[in-house]
Formats: C-alpha cells, structure tokens, sequence
C-alpha cells in the first residue's frame, strides 16, 4: 500500500504554516449519516435546504459551508450555526429545525438564538479522505467527554487532508493541523481560552495565505500566542503590517513558492505544493 498524503507530507517536512482555509463566514449544518466526498453536490440534502443555503452561499462575502454529525445524534432534531469569523467580528448562532427543508423559512443572516461559546470542529471526512477518517476520528475521540455535546463536531472537508488530523476553533477562526490524540485536550483547551499552539498552527481563517505567513513570522519572533495579541493594520506593496494590543508594529514580507513534492491527498502522485512563507522586516523601536 502506498504511503498515505499526511505521511509523506509529514516526512517530507512540508510547513504547516499559512496553509489554512480563508473564510469569514461559516454556514455549519448537520446532517447525520455517510456523506458524500463533495458535500455541496445535488441530491445530498433536500431541495428546499439545498436552495436555501446556496442563497445564503452567494449572498455572503467570504463564505463557506461545511457539514456537521455527531455520534449518538441520529433522529434528532438538526442543528445549523452560523459563525462569523472576522478579526473584529466573532459571532456565533445556532438554529433548531424540525427539518433540514426549514432552511428556506430561517433568516441566517440576521436569525438564530446567540451563542457566547465556541464550536470545535474535527474533521473526519472519510470520503474525501482516509487520512481524515483515521487520524480525524482518534482526536474526536480524544476529545469526547471533555467539550459540551454541542460543542464538538465531526466535520467535513476542512482543507488540506496532508495535515489530518485537522482542527478548527469556530468562532475564533483559529485552524490547526497534525493535532495528535495525545496533545488536542490540551491544544483545544488552550485555544478555547485564547492563546494559540504554535507548532500545530495552520492559520487564522480570516486572512489570505500570505497574511497567514505573515501572521505567523511575527508571533513566532515577538512570541504572542494570544488571540488578540495582534490585529491586521495594513498591507501594502507586498508589506503586510500588524500592530500589537500595546501599540507596536511589526512588518512582515510573504514570499510564495512551492513546497516539496507530496501527495495532495492519498492517491494522487507526489507533486510540489504552493507554499507561503514570511520574514519580519520591521520590529517595535
């Protein structure tokens, strides 16, 4: 059997950093059972919930959808939530249904009953792929009893199976990849209070990949591990400036190139990966 996509991108040393999704807003529904690889495909959810999420899809800047379930959840009512995931909005509410068709009778842009907590996001798309499935089922399992039932959630397809097992901290925006069985409680406790693991960090989801790298570079040099820490001030001429929550700014440059040749995902032939990287070019005085 061929190596599988998050051994050998892991082997080949490929960079986790700046490789998160980039998306503001989430549309996070649940739907129990087998899902198929690609979840926004006709038939997998009922007319009247389909039309009423590719509405909400094309109205809302930056949006994503992702599929939710939850072992032990089968039969009962479905649950959608909305996150906001923007660096100056972090919002989070939640909708109970009788049907998934309800989503056309909902308002998710302005409804929903507000929620001050957070959701964790595992991703276990096994038919996407295997790695997710097995290295994404053990960190949920990992994780089970430590977080609120509606807390914690298999998802589908966060991007990136090479670095199953995947991560996301809703609405935080936060994404981490690698996570393993023995480090998520921590890992997940840690971003569930703020502050951020580094080494397992793929990106904030509200920036673009070369804002990502910049982010990154600066928080490893200024070692700021919270949330909060820093705040997006410019991005100019290839220059991307952050400034602290006590005023200083830094300046980073992202340069893209391509990684090592691996496996975008099991099955596929080993090919170089676009990859982004930064350097800090200015410090506080």
């Amino acid at each position: 059997m061929s190596e599988r996509c998050a051994e050998a991108s892991e082997s080949a040393g490929e960079s986790l950093g700046a490789t998160a999704v980039t998306a503001r807003a989430w549309l996070l529904v649940e739907v129990a059972g087998s899902w198929p690889r690609d979840v926004s495909s006709a038939g997998t959810l009922p007319a009247g919930a389909r039309q009423a999420i590719e509405t909400w899809l094309g109205e809302t800047p930056g949006a994503r959808l992702q599929f939710l379930r939850r072992p032990g959840r089968t039969g009962r009512r479905p649950l959608v939530f909305v996150a906001r995931t923007e660096e100056g909005l972090r919002q989070l509410h939640r909708f109970e249904l009788d049907e998934l068709d309800d989503l056309v009778s909902v308002d998710l842009a302005e409804g929903g009953e507000p929620l001050d907590g957070s959701l964790v996001l595992v991703c276990g798309h096994g038919s996407r792929d295997r790695c997710c499935s097995l290295r994404g089922t053990a960190v949920f399992g990992a994780l089970s009893g430590r977080l609120r039932d509606e807390e914690l959630w298999i998802s589908s397809h966060l991007g990136g199976h090479r670095f199953a097992a995947n991560v996301a901290v809703l609405p935080a925006g936060l994404q981490f990849g690698r996570v393993t069985p023995e480090e998520a409680p921590d890992l997940v406790a840690r971003a569930l209070a703020g502050k951020i693991e580094l080494e397992r960090y793929r990106g904030r989801t509200c920036y673009e990949p070369a804002v990502q790298a910049a982010e990154r570079a600066i928080r490893a040099a200024a070692g700021l591990d919270g949330i909060d820490d820093l705040a997006l001030e410019a991005q100019e001429n290839g220059r991307i400036g952050f400034r602290t929550r006590h005023g200083g700014e830094w300046v980073a440059v992202a340069d893209e190139s391509l990684g090592p040749p691996v496996p975008a995902s099991c099955g596929d032939a080993a090919a170089p990966q676009r990859s982004f990287a930064a350097r800090v070019v200015q410090s506080p005085a």
